[in-house]
């Protein structure tokens, strides 16, 4: 990493609250690369709590992970890329609701709102998917955003295909290659895991 200018990178989580306990430890080791990290969450994730842990317990966690707090309003998140506060947006885990608002263009939420603000002034934005129905409704949201400009996917396999056949989650120990690569331009290759992952 160039030693003149620290790299920041927005790291954003949504409501994919059994993928949230490995999604943080990856703003904590961006942490420790080298990254000054700001962390951002959805609606959902911040205002959920579920029996996977509250989402104070979630917002505290990961505040201590990336060493800032947390960004989760949309005027707290809109000024990252037109004030050049972030290089790069890393989404893990971005969930099929979230895929959906990306696809369409959305930006009713600060995790979306973070994508625009930072596409509109050609930052990348990664997406690391965990859906049940990446195989079904999703599919096709990935596939849009897949044909866009600026957007690179952590790499992803099927997490548990006898039970949930349709569901897709991304190896988040591949964030920071991913992320590292997408600002040389490049999606990580391959996209597709020819092995097996853990499932949630």
């Amino acid at each position: 990493m160039n030693a003149e200018r620290q790299k920041t990178v927005a790291f954003a989580v949504c409501g994919s609250f059994c993928t949230l306990g490995a999604a943080v430890p990856q703003a904590a080791r961006l942490a420790a690369e080298g990254w000054r990290v700001l962390p951002v969450m959805s609606f959902a994730a911040a205002g959920t709590d579920t029996r996977f842990g509250s989402a104070a317990g979630w917002k505290a966690r990961l505040a201590a992970a990336a060493g800032h707090e947390v960004l989760d309003t949309l005027t707290a998140v809109e000024p990252l890329g037109p004030q050049k506060l972030a290089d790069a947006l890393v989404i893990a885990p971005c969930t099929g609701a979230t895929l959906a608002r990306l696809a369409a263009g959305l930006s009713d939420t600060p995790v979306t709102l973070a994508a625009k603000s930072l596409l509109r002034v050609g930052c990348p934005v990664v997406v690391a998917v965990s859906t049940n129905d990446g195989l079904s409704g999703s599919g096709e949201n990935m596939a849009r955003l897949m044909q866009r400009k600026g957007y690179y996917f952590v790499p992803y396999g099927q997490d548990d295909p006898q039970n949930k056949p349709h569901s897709l989650k991304a190896d988040l120990e591949l964030v920071p290659e991913t992320l590292s690569q997408a600002l040389d331009g490049r999606q990580i290759q391959p996209v597709l895991l020819q092995r097996p992952l853990s499932p949630h």
